[in-house]
């Protein structure tokens, strides 16, 4: 057998274990799920799973980092194909992404759900999450931000800290919805909540005509600062 031959199989069985852990997952949770299942799905034997992943726990996280790039891919590119003569800046991007999110984490026709946001910190703890948001979320975020900021949609804060700090508001908003009760309730509610944090760092009037919301701001020179509305929110 050549050197290829074995990479296809060996690449193969990989795969077959991945998916087939991931619709277990889904179905069952973690919990739920027996290794023994697992292999008898992807039509593989227990050495295999053994070969190329370390435990249960380790196949999870293969099939977690698969779910959330799944998912993190189609949210930008959702808003990279926004339509023609809908608004492009990069705050009105941040905020429908953000809602997207949320709508994302009250689903449960896709894996997400289950699989990131509850299953996953439970079971591999938070630094597998946080790794998760660092591979997925921050470079992206980032880039955003100083977007916002270069065009003048929000103040001009430190992007570094300022994209931990959203990410770790948005992380915990979603896994907040997904975990609640009436995650439809919880949308709604934590939505609402996230609109007025956000309006926070709005420089001036807000893109969308929210109004003026930038908070610890000076006014703009060309009114003079009684003449300032309070900050208001969507």
């Amino acid at each position: 057998m050549t050197r290829g031959r074995r990479n296809d199989q060996t690449a193969d069985t990989r795969q077959a274990l991945v998916a087939a852990a991931r619709r277990r997952f889904a179905g069952q949770g973690y919990a739920g799920t027996g290794t023994e299942e697992i292999v008898a799905d992807a039509k593989v034997t227990r050495g295999a799973l053994y070969h190329h992943f370390k435990d249960k726990a380790d196949l999870f996280r293969e099939v977690m980092k698969q779910v959330a790039s799944e998912v993190a891919a189609a949210l930008v590119e959702s808003e990279l194909s926004r339509e023609e003569g809908e608004p492009a800046d990069a705050w009105t991007q941040i905020r429908t992404g953000v809602h997207s999110l949320l709508d994302i984490s009250t689903r449960t026709d896709i894996d997400f759900q289950r699989i990131v946001l509850v299953d996953g910190p439970a079971v591999l703890g938070s630094d597998a999450w946080n790794t998760l948001v660092e591979q997925h979320g921050y470079r992206l975020l980032s880039e955003w931000l100083e977007r916002a900021i270069a065009e003048g949609s929000i103040a001009p804060v430190p992007v570094a800290p300022l994209t931990r700090l959203v990410a770790a508001l948005l992380a915990e908003a979603s896994i907040y919805v997904a975990r609640s009760p009436d995650p439809m309730k919880a949308r709604r509610e934590t939505g609402q909540a996230l609109d007025h944090l956000l309006h926070g760092l709005v420089r001036g009037p807000a893109p969308g005509g929210e109004g003026d919301g930038e908070a610890g701001q000076q006014p703009a020179p060309s009114q003079p600062a009684s003449s300032q509305p309070a900050s208001q929110v969507p």
